[in-house]
């Protein structure tokens, strides 16, 4: 594997969940989280459980987690801290912002989708679209689960008003070309608006380079707290009407869409995610890692495990769906599980429109930057045994 200067066991030994010696590739359903994310949330619980506005410590330290975090999020994403906004998770986020846009949408206007998104970026649409009689259209996945990007701009129309997709899939890891759909976009005279969820905790992130008008990601899948995190454009959420109630503030506009008092403790272990990340080289030195570390696993995945999805790290994050060769999903996910090794089986893994593209279940292994080449050894090493037990039974029968 390619070497880099970033120090593996340097960043493991900050994790106390790491230290059984099980090895997570799960991370595409959330990672695991550094020690000092926890103690920052239990400092803030301790020392600052207050609200806004209170005119004593509490309050002033409520307010100093909450404009560090926006300042965070704002150099993470490439944008100001007042284009920021916080919520519960990035699906109840995307519901809200989904609305306000949604205000003056009229029947027959029109969302793009694509095939590779996940739900919780298609179904705010969908359920709009049942309030208000608009039609959701879906754009196809090509060869090796990649957006057609013809299709999707068969797609477009003049009644076009949201193109909305997955920056990176969360089920075959596939990278969307970002710059080009946004374009897209804006010459059809559409909102473009990116779920980053499972992009963000492999790439570096500017909105601006990106292009984009909305970008919503989630910190607990870059090693933070249960979070969503949001960037509108400047000028476009000053155009929106929130819901929201009447005395709470609007201003800066961030906060126009964040409702009910702020989860200041997740806050501020979002700061100090952020601060991890950065002690260590920040996402352009993990992404170097991640990416060799994947070539590493790719380049000797054993004979019966089919892959879907790129075949190589070109244009994809280190996430790979797959299934082994004559042995049920659950049964490989359970048996991997039993011996130290963490992974997912699914069907669909949210990407409701990708499914019947898919077998019925597969299974997901997901790269972080804390996995090691060792772990990646185990986890072929147990997939070749899976697999030979499965070619053993078709013998057998």
């Amino acid at each position: 594997m390619t070497a880099t200067a970033y120090a593996v066991e340097e960043a493991r030994a900050r994790f106390s969940s790491l230290r059984s010696g099980f090895a997570f590739f799960d991370a595409p359903g959330g990672t695991q989280v550094p020690d000092e994310v926890g103690d920052a949330i239990a400092a803030a619980l301790r020392d600052a459980s207050g609200n806004l506005g209170a005119p004593y410590s509490t309050g002033r330290a409520v307010e100093a987690i909450l404009a560090r975090a926006k300042e965070d999020a704002a150099r993470f994403l490439g944008c100001t801290a007042d284009e920021v906004s916080f919520g519960a998770n990035m699906t109840s986020l995307n519901f809200a912002l989904s609305r306000a846009a949604g205000r003056d949408f009229t029947a027959g206007d029109e969302v793009v989708t694509t095939q590779l998104d996940h739900d919780g970026g298609v179904a705010p649409w969908v359920e709009l679209a049942a309030d208000k009689g608009l039609e959701v259209r879906v754009a196809s996945a090509g060869d090796e689960l990649t957006i057609d990007y013809d299709d999707l701009e068969r797609q477009l129309s003049e009644r076009t008003r949201v193109v909305a997709f997955a920056l990176a899939s969360n089920a075959t890891g596939t990278i969307a070309d970002a710059k080009r759909i946004c374009t897209l976009a804006r010459e059809a005279g559409a909102v473009s608006w990116v779920d980053a969820v499972h992009y963000a905790a492999h790439e570096p992130i500017d909105v601006q380079e990106i292009g984009c008008d909305v970008l919503l990601c989630s910190p607990y899948k870059f090693c933070g707290p249960h979070l969503g995190m949001s960037y509108v454009r400047r000028t476009l959420a000053e155009t929106w009407r929130p819901y929201k109630a009447r005395p709470s503030s609007s201003t800066p506009v961030g906060r126009k869409f964040e409702t009910g008092t702020h989860p200041y403790e997740l806050l501020a272990g979002f700061s100090a995610t952020i601060s991890y990340l950065e002690s260590l080289g920040g996402m352009s030195v993990l992404r170097e890692y991640e990416r060799a570390l994947g070539a590493y696993l790719l380049e000797r995945l054993p004979d019966n495990v089919t892959l879907y999805g790129p075949p190589s790290m070109e244009g994809r994050v280190p996430t790979f769906l797959f299934n082994v060769e004559g042995v049920p999903a659950e049964q490989a996910a359970r048996r991997l599980g039993e011996h130290g090794v963490g992974l997912w089986y699914g069907e669909n893994w949210y990407c409701v429109a990708l499914g019947p593209a898919l077998p019925a279940q597969t299974l997901r292994a997901g790269l972080a930057h804390y996995n090691t080449e060792a772990e990646v050894d185990r986890l072929l090493a147990e997939l070749a045994a899976v697999a030979d037990s499965g070619q053993q039974r078709v013998i057998s029968n």
